[in-house]
């Protein structure tokens, strides 16, 4: 059976639990496009924010 040598510290400890806190980003439904976009975010399909146009949209070629 494994055993450990010494025992962990609590720093070391910590940095290993630090990951658990990690969470998903959310996302939030953009109410003109319907698109999924990030909360406090530009909606980079149309370049609106909080009903501004900030970005100039590229046109595809």
């Amino acid at each position: 059976m494994a055993v450990p040598k010494r025992k962990t510290s609590r720093m070391k400890r910590g940095f290993r639990r630090s990951a658990d806190a990690l969470t998903a980003p959310t996302y939030v439904e953009d109410k003109d496009s319907g698109e999924l976009r990030r909360p406090h975010h530009v909606d980079l399909k149309t370049g609106m924010y909080r009903g501004r146009q900030i970005l100039a949209v590229k046109k595809d070629a």
